[in-house]
């Protein structure tokens, strides 16, 4: 049996659409984090970024997200310090580090909603840049 992409080439070895393929579209990169300065330690929000339709967990504008926010990230495979910033779970962030895959991701389970079933994504669970304002965003962050 042949092996897995993910499972034989290294990250710079992947095209473009197994590159894509690794998201499994659980949208906690698109969330508002905060770094602890003194430990590093990152924490997330439960924000999420204006583009991010927060039912879909995918983004609204994917090609042009990196032009509409500023701090978006665009992932590519020799910038493992930008992985540090993902989930755990993260596909990228796993197989950067020689990790497998989780059974309920995509790739493997073969279904795009079992990263949902398994509770993994934000869906339902955040609230969009879109529907607040910076005081409420402020007033979150300092009453968390």
């Amino acid at each position: 049996m042949k092996q897995a992409f993910w499972e034989r080439k290294s990250l710079s070895e992947m095209t473009p659409e197994e590159w894509e393929s690794l998201c499994d579209g659980c949208a906690l990169c698109c969330m508002h984090k905060v770094e602890d300065e003194d430990s590093g330690e990152v924490f997330y929000t439960n924000l999420a970024c204006r583009l991010l339709d927060t039912d879909s967990c995918r983004c609204t504008d994917y090609a042009n997200r990196v032009k509409q926010v500023a701090d978006c990230l665009s992932l590519t495979p020799g910038d493992k310090s930008a992985f540090e910033w993902l989930p755990a779970t993260c596909a990228y962030r796993l197989l950067s580090r020689g990790e497998p895959l989780f059974d309920w991701h995509p790739l493997i389970s073969g279904d795009p909603e079992s990263v949902h079933a398994a509770g993994i994504s934000v869906r339902g669970q955040v609230l969009s840049e879109r529907d607040t304002d910076e005081y409420t965003l402020l007033w979150k962050v300092h009453a968390d």
